[in-house]
């Protein structure tokens, strides 16, 4: 059985270096490295009194990891806006936090070589837990500075309304381009 459908001719997985992240509606800019989606489940062993020495196991509770998105220090304040709902020093005491919003769905999309989006995962229920402004400053040093941020979740799952696309050929786009 191939590995794509849509594309029976298609040999190689997608690559990991075309993706966008959102919340809010809107594509935040210059995020370059996202951690990976992974998921664990507790295993839970029991045994009865009468039983060999061996367990039974059966799943427990899952856990989700953080996710931690890293960018190119720029203007553009998201990084911060969002952590700043979480603990923000400057407002004053009883007004750190923000319990109405501080939490965010996000989707995360990936894309084939030709742009196509070809995966989406949606992210539930994300909050800040860890936010760096500016990395370690080095002077003789020749190193973009890159934030990070660490976002908490409760879980995500695939946006199946994503499904393969057609892939065009290099004869299809010289086609159109011709015409």
């Amino acid at each position: 059985m191939p590995q794509f459908t849509v594309n029976p001719y298609r040999f190689d997985p997608y690559k990991n270096f075309k993706f966008r992240i959102k919340w809010d509606g809107r594509y935040v800019a210059g995020v370059s490295k996202i951690s990976p989606l992974r998921r664990v489940t507790e295993v839970i062993t029991h045994r009865e009194g009468g039983d060999p020495s061996t367990e039974h196991k059966s799943p427990g509770v899952t856990f989700y990891d953080p996710i931690v998105l890293e960018r190119g220090v720029t203007h553009d304040p998201e990084f911060e806006n969002w952590a700043n709902k979480v603990w923000d020093f400057g407002k004053g005491l009883g007004n750190e936090g923000s319990l109405k919003d501080f939490r965010k769905d996000l989707i995360i999309e990936l894309f084939n070589e030709a742009g196509q989006m070809v995966l989406a995962y949606r992210v539930f229920r994300c909050w800040v837990s860890e936010y760096q402004a500016l990395p370690e400053l080095d002077a003789n040093g020749s190193a973009v500075a890159i934030q990070t941020l660490t976002l908490e979740n409760e879980g995500w799952e695939r946006d199946t309304d994503v499904v393969e696309p057609v892939e065009p050929s290099f004869a299809t786009k010289s086609a159109k381009s011709a015409k």
